[in-house]
């Protein structure tokens, strides 16, 4: 079990929760050819694009330190034992849990006071998106527990966890030397900007409202707001061809479906697969892409490393995830069908 850290002082550069308490972090050190490695991992758990949902998530971890567990247990690609995950666990391993509910981007406060949302709050109630000021926090003090000496350094997030390892994997370069190896791994969160089953575009509508809501156009990666709208930003398939670091995409698409009732997922499948294309083509970049119904690979055990965890050309993502690390060996595979799919406990989304 790994002990919640809150951040001290952290409130006084404004750096705080959507509740107002101080963020926090759990952190395993490294030890022997670890030592001079650090792996952070960004916690999913999805976001609020309105009063409403942002609220009721200042009551849970999701947005406040209040509530986060005092103590977490590292599994998958943040296990200690080498028989779990023999590549990275003896690295310095930090999980960043998210309270601030928009992927470390956020940067204003509101007051709901005098709010004309017509939704009974009490007048003291307040929010603060201030996920930017987290994030520059977070790595102030990492950077002070031994980080700046980092000879390799690693970020990864599973879901709304993995679209933060892509929007902040630029960032997290320009906090080290040049000589320092740097990537960037992204477990499930390739969010494609299309229509859902219904035929709306569900993702498209929910990012536009936490657009509006949590003012972050400043903080998403400006070679992409330069050209499209803030909305459009949050999307990975108008990200891939601006990021210079080295990066893994690993999520889930569907397979092949001979039902005609199934078109509309198979089409999901093609655009998936078509927008993913021109981020293949470069040697710098891996892909773990396969059709079990699993989502965040990476952060559990049975499918991370175990033997009867998800494969592909008979390796496991934890083995492709290493080989594309440390240069072993190209890993660029998408998968037709489902190997050893297990059952996964409760996780964040």
């Amino acid at each position: 079990m790994v002990s919640l850290t809150l951040i001290q002082g952290a409130d006084a550069k404004g750096a705080v929760c959507l509740d107002g308490t101080l963020p926090g972090y759990y952190f395993h050190r490294g030890h022997g050819s670890g030592k001079k490695s650090w792996h952070i991992h960004f916690q999913g758990g999805g976001w609020c694009s309105n009063i409403t949902d942002c609220v009721a998530r200042k009551k849970t971890q999701l947005g406040s330190s209040t509530y986060m567990l005092p103590e977490t247990g590292f599994t998958g690609i943040l296990s200690y034992k080498a028989e779990e995950n023999p590549d990275f666990f003896n690295w310095n391993r930090v999980m960043l849990p998210s309270c601030d509910v928009l992927l470390f981007l956020g940067t204003v406060k509101m007051r709901l006071e005098g709010c004309s949302c017509h939704l009974h709050l009490p007048l003291e109630a307040q929010l603060q998106f201030r996920g930017h000021r987290i994030w520059l926090a977070a790595m102030e003090k990492l950077m002070s527990l031994g980080m700046r000496h980092a000879k390799k350094a690693l970020i990864s997030g599973c879901s709304a966890g993995g679209l933060t390892s892509i929007l902040h994997c630029d960032k997290f370069r320009g906090l080290f030397r040049r000589s320092t190896e740097v990537k960037c791994l992204s477990d499930a969160g390739f969010f494609l900007d299309s229509v859902d089953i219904s035929g709306e575009p569900t993702f498209r509508n929910f990012f536009s409202g936490v657009v509006r809501l949590q003012g972050v156009k400043e903080n998403l990666p400006h070679f992409c707001t330069s050209h499209l709208d803030p909305t459009s930003c949050f999307f990975p398939q108008n990200l891939l061809a601006g990021i210079k670091t080295r990066c893994l995409y690993s999520t889930q698409h569907m397979i092949h479906f001979s039902s005609n009732s199934l078109q509309i997922l198979q089409g999901f499948r093609s655009q998936m697969l078509h927008a993913l294309k021109p981020f293949s083509k470069s040697n710098r970049n891996g892909m773990f892409i396969n059709s079990c119904y699993a989502h965040c690979q990476s952060q559990f055990q049975l499918t991370w490393y175990a033997d009867n965890s998800t494969i592909i050309g008979n390796k496991t993502i934890a083995k492709s995830v290493g080989d594309w690390y440390f240069d072993r060996a190209e890993v660029k595979v998408v998968d037709t069908s489902c190997h050893h799919l297990v059952p996964q406990g409760a996780g964040f989304i």
